[in-house]
């Protein structure tokens, strides 16, 4: 097999060499006394006019994983990030539990503090950091979220820790792994690395279902009386968009979005039935006698509401029993373990030969009508808030609706109403993980912007996901490494999904008696329209429902013509 030999000085210059060799293309990297071999490496890399992988300084280490994740979100390409041992770890362990819940794989990576105390090695210890930064066991604080942990011990296994820290990342499903990196292996002498080029560390791309289940999931879909799909983020790939579309065709199925994570099928079709948010279950739900639930985690929430007991559940994907979650109860009569894009075109055909047609005709009308309705309440709702100061989340997301296109990307940390925001095409919405762990949709929006610099991306933040996303760090990456991004805080000063948890589940308690929410209230709200102006960026803060068309478009015009980010403090309802 092909190989090829790559001349270097260190282990470390070994180990950039071999990442360029797989393709990657971006080092996200928050540097410390680990990095000194990875840094000397880079350093030779630019004098010698080499391009890739390039590295980028990321000032925060949940910024770092995160702008990782959206890279990889709008390209399927994994890259790499590098943080200073166990605590740069500690501060990247939550955007891990974010990819590892959305199965993104990273290349995550740390180094580990010098093990040798005499200074017979190159790399030993010589700064007293060294001492209190060893750990017994440091991948332990994230072994549950990764597929893989692994240490590099020698050079002559370099090639083969690396390559199956790639094949197991981009092995279904998806997710990042954790390789951490000695100070003293990366600094060791080397003349020369050979590796295979290309690498014959290939992985399997796509799941194809069993062919009875597909049969058996088509008769129960075609039969019913009102099937349903429910999903989640089958839009992660454009080719399942068109799948889903083929088989609501097909068999006039109405769809229902739960905690849409991407664009899953189009919001103008006549079968698109609404969305469901939060813990707020479409109450379509209730009334199918036969439910798909495609790449969705919590299609429903049984405490709220639920299907009728003799319902048909099908349950589909790659994993589509989450075998990641401790407890995940839905009930399953039909299971198909698949690429939701190789499975949906072959569910389509075979629903296609069975479905009625009068029977497909009278859902068609059915769904039709309650859309054309259910289209007239949203448009009355967001109409109702036009003049409603603070401003309302509806209108709100109706304004945002006017500067969306085929050419952005929005990134939301928020329930941003989509029923008035909806996204036009597949790739153009990304949602937060589910896991919940906030701060990662300005870092999410930097990487999209990264990977898909023509587009323009717009972060739709509400203030307290804003704050977790370490803001200074996100606008210093915009502005040094020149990505302009449109920056929407929704403003209502407060941790809304807590007040909201604290009233559910003690409707009658002391917190809704007095109106007294402690720890979620965020006042005095800061401005924070001028923390983007510290770093040459625009910033605007919008009061009254009036003002937001034109902000939008002012904010637009920054990103798009000056290439300068741009942030709106919307002050929201509370």
């Amino acid at each position: 097999m092909p190989t090829k030999t790559l001349r270097v000085e260190t282990v470390a210059q070994a180990y950039l060499e071999l990442l360029r060799e797989r393709g990657i293309e971006y080092f996200f990297g928050n540097a410390g006394t680990d990095f000194a071999s990875i840094i000397d490496g880079f350093a030779k890399f630019q004098a010698e006019g080499r391009t890739t992988p390039k590295p980028l300084l990321v000032p925060h280490e949940y910024v770092a994983v995160s702008m990782a994740h959206g890279y990889y979100a709008v390209t399927g390409r994994p890259q790499v990030v590098m943080v200073h041992v166990t605590v740069g770890t500690a501060n990247a362990v939550g955007a891990i539990i974010n990819a590892a819940r959305t199965n993104t794989p990273v290349i995550f990576s740390a180094g580990r503090t010098p093990i040798t105390e005499d200074g017979g090695l190159r790399g030993a210890r010589d700064t007293h950091i060294h001492w209190a930064q060893e750990s017994f066991d440091q991948a332990g604080m994230l072994r549950e979220y990764v597929k893989w942990d692994y240490e590099l011990r020698q050079a002559v296994q370099l090639e083969a820790v690396v390559d199956r820290a790639l094949e197991l990342a981009m092995t279904e499903p998806r997710g990042p792994v954790y390789l951490t990196l000695p100070r003293e292996v990366l600094a060791q002498p080397l003349g020369e690395i050979t590796v295979q080029s290309p690498s014959r560390r290939q992985v399997v791309s796509r799941r194809f279902p069993d062919p009875a289940r597909i049969e058996e999931a088509a008769e129960a879909l075609a039969g019913a009386r009102n099937p349903l799909i429910v999903t989640s983020w089958t839009g992660r790939q454009a080719a399942a968009v068109e799948g889903l579309v083929a088989l609501v065709e097909a068999g006039a199925i109405g769809v229902v979005e739960a905690n849409a994570g991407a664009m899953n099928f189009p919001a103008d079709h006549p079968c698109h039935v609404g969305y469901g948010f939060a813990s707020r279950p479409h109450p379509a739900i209730t009334e199918a006698d036969a439910i798909l639930v495609v790449d969705c985690d919590v299609p429903w929430f049984p405490s709220v509401a639920r299907p009728p007991e003799d319902a048909t559940i099908i349950q589909l994907g790659i994993d589509p029993f989450f075998s990641r979650y401790p407890m995940r109860s839905y009930p399953c009569d039909v299971p198909i373990v698949a690429d939701s894009a190789v499975a949906l075109p072959m569910l389509a055909e075979a629903v296609r030969h069975r479905a009625p047609r009068d029977e497909v005709a009278r859902r068609r009308e059915h769904w039709a009508e309650a859309h054309r309705q259910s289209r007239a309440a949203w448009a009355e709702a967001a109409e109702a808030e036009r003049t409603r100061v603070p401003v309302g989340f509806q209108w709100a997301a109706r304004c945002l609706r006017e500067v969306l296109g085929r050419e952005t990307i929005v990134v939301n940390e928020y329930p941003l109403d989509l029923r008035h925001a909806p996204p036009p095409i597949p790739g153009s919405y990304l949602a937060h993980p589910s896991s919940g762990g906030l701060g990662w949709g300005l870092g999410a929006a930097l990487g999209a912007k990264l990977g898909a610099p023509e587009k323009t991306v717009i972060a739709t933040l509400g203030d307290g996901a804003y704050l977790f996303a370490v803001p200074s760090t996100c606008h210093y990456v915009a502005r040094m490494h020149g990505l302009p991004v449109l920056t929407v805080v929704f403003n209502n000063g407060s941790w809304d999904a807590v007040k909201g948890a604290t009233l559910n589940v003690h409707p009658a308690g002391w917190a809704a008696a007095t109106r007294s929410i402690p720890l979620s209230d965020l006042a005095p709200s800061p401005r924070y329209e001028e923390i983007v102006r510290a770093f040459d960026g625009h910033g605007e803060r919008v009061e009254h429902p009036d003002e937001l068309p034109g902000a939008l478009q002012r904010a637009v015009e920054v990103v798009r013509r000056e290439r300068r980010q741009a942030l709106l403090n919307l002050v929201c309802q509370r």
